[in-house]
């Protein structure tokens, strides 16, 4: 009587928050290197905003991550567009 179906006698029911729940944050870039051993290393940056870059060679792939953590500062999906004028 009030039992639970499925559940042992005797086990206590933890009831813990909902780990699919997300925090209102999402990804909108993406970086991704493949530098296998012996091979030339590729890199691209992707963004929500259209932006869609590449790079292959050491130089290059460097400067790519350089730029793509620039744009953080400049992508209009992370940045209010309102008032940058002014400021």
């Amino acid at each position: 009587m009030g039992d639970r179906k499925g559940v042992a006698k005797g086990v206590p029911i933890a009831v813990r928050p909902d780990p699919h729940r997300g925090d209102g944050r999402y990804a909108v870039a993406w970086l991704r290197i493949t530098a296998p051993r012996g091979a030339t290393p590729t890199a691209t940056s992707q963004c929500l905003c259209g932006r869609d870059r590449s790079a292959v060679g050491h130089g290059r792939v460097l400067a790519l991550i350089t730029d793509h953590e620039a744009h953080r500062d400049l992508c209009p999906l992370r940045t209010p567009q309102e008032g940058r004028a002014a400021a």
